[in-house]
């Protein structure tokens, strides 16, 4: 899976789970201050992430993930 199609499946999880339109979805964005999502809506997107990539997010690797670009280097890690 290419860059591009692991972010495109990245965002439909996070605009499903965070409830924000796609085009908040960006690297720079913040999960707290941008996107309003606490960290049980967090919680979930990084549940519906491991589902949707066949990956496992450890809690301790969630520490300092602040942004999606954090997020999703977290996630395309794993692959």
């Amino acid at each position: 899976m290419d860059n591009d199609a692991a972010f495109d499946k990245f965002k439909s999880c996070a605009v499903e789970v965070l409830q924000v339109p796609a085009d908040k979805i960006t690297p720079d964005a913040r999960f707290s201050d941008d996107l309003e999502a606490d960290s049980l809506e967090v919680v979930e997107l990084v549940m519906a992430l491991e589902e949707a990539f066949e990956i496992t997010v450890d809690e301790s690797e969630l520490e300092g993930v602040e942004t999606i670009g954090q997020a999703f280097e977290l996630v395309t890690s794993k692959l």
